[in-house]
């Protein structure tokens, strides 16, 4: 598991100061992106190596209002891995009292920049590597 903590901009509010619920997802792929750097292999790396990430599937359940000027910490989990994609889970929790504000997922897929599928054990056993290292499987 890892963290990324971001404080709220207030661009991010409606009129009531509430977080626009589509900003969760950018927190996740920010939360997403933070993991894959803090665990040796950032996206840009993938993009040199001409591998495009798409997402497949996303969601996010909202639990409590998440505010201008808060401060949220995001856990990120690798969930599920295959030769093919990889799922991730987020919670998001006020960084002060740990209450839980939201919780997501993400599915992601993995190919080369004409379109066709990278096969990671074969392909790119390297980053097949870190996410072996990375991986924690749903109880």
């Amino acid at each position: 598991m890892r963290y990324y903590d971001r404080v709220v901009n207030y661009y991010e509010t409606d009129q009531m100061g509430i977080v626009h619920h589509s900003n969760y997802i950018r927190y996740f792929e920010e939360a997403r992106c933070s993991f894959m750097e803090q665990a040796g292999y950032p996206y840009a790396r993938l993009e040199e190596e001409e591998i495009v990430s798409p997402t497949l599937a996303v969601s996010c359940r909202y639990l409590h209002a998440v505010k201008y000027g808060d401060t949220v910490r995001i856990a990120v989990r690798m969930v599920k891995l295959s030769r093919l994609k990889c799922s991730f889970t987020y919670e998001v929790t006020d960084a002060k009292t740990g209450e839980i504000r939201a919780k997501g997922t993400s599915e992601h897929g993995f190919l080369t920049r004409e379109g066709k599928p990278v096969i990671m054990p074969k392909d790119r056993p390297e980053f097949y590597a870190m996410c072996r290292a990375e991986y924690e499987p749903e109880e």
